[in-house]
């Protein structure tokens, strides 16, 4: 356990929901650190690309030493710092605790959201909407039974587990973006809390929780969303 208070610099951007993790993880570890914000509209500065050379975010600076990637990071700074997110791995029940937050999260990620990101950047509207349906679908077969004893958090915590800090700020947009007052995914809410009601249930939770949505900007977020994908399908 650390014995003083390292230095601590982040390198994001508020609009990127992997950064994003990040911040997550530092509201919940009630960690001091400082922010720079890099621009990911025009290419990375020389300065930038010295810290890391892929020219990504978030990038992090701990007592000097570069980290980059955001599960890393997340998980770096949950392993730096001992909390509520996630056990130590020499804790008794530690290593199946852990070895089940990683498999919700790998579910999360190589099952529902490649659906999920169809529904934005597939070419045509037929190939969105039915990414859509199959997006519920996986989540409803998934993710759903992975959830059954959520209370309200991943695996009957209380509090934000590391499971919704890699996730939380996906879910995030998932529940903006596919309101139908902004259209911009067409995911089925009402489908989603009938076929995979655990899911919804803490979704919605994560959704308005204080250290997911503290660096949210919803009508900026909606606007540059809305503007992307605009450009995006009149060049398809």
């Amino acid at each position: 356990m650390t014995t003083s208070t390292p230095k601590l610099k982040l390198y994001t951007n508020h609009g990127c929901p992997w950064a994003h993790r990040v911040h997550i993880a530092l509201a919940e570890l009630n960690i001091p650190f400082e922010e720079e914000i890099i621009d990911l509209s025009v290419p990375r500065t020389p300065e930038y690309l010295k810290i890391n050379p892929r020219g990504l975010v978030p990038s992090i600076s701990y007592n000097g030493k570069i980290i980059t990637e955001s599960a890393i990071v997340a998980n770096f700074l949950a392993d730096a710092f001992p909390s509520h997110l996630i056990p130590a791995s020499t804790d008794a029940n530690g290593p199946l605790v852990r070895a089940k937050i990683a498999f919700f999260v790998d579910t999360y990620f190589s099952k529902a959201a490649p659906h999920y990101f169809k529904t934005s950047f597939g070419k045509l509207e037929e190939e969105r909407t039915a990414a859509g349906v199959e997006f519920v679908n996986t989540v409803a077969k998934e993710l759903d039974p992975l959830l059954a004893d959520a209370a309200p958090f991943f695996g009957g915590s209380s509090k934000l587990t590391q499971a919704e800090v890699l996730t939380g700020s996906f879910v995030l947009r998932l529940y903006t973006f596919a309101r139908p007052e902004h259209g911009l995914q067409p995911i089925s809410l009402d489908d989603l809390a009938a076929k995979a009601p655990n899911f919804d249930k803490w979704a919605r939770e994560v959704s308005k929780h204080p250290s997911v949505t503290g660096i949210w900007n919803e009508e900026k977020m909606v606007s540059y969303t809305k503007e992307r994908l605009s450009k995006l399908r009149a060049q398809a």
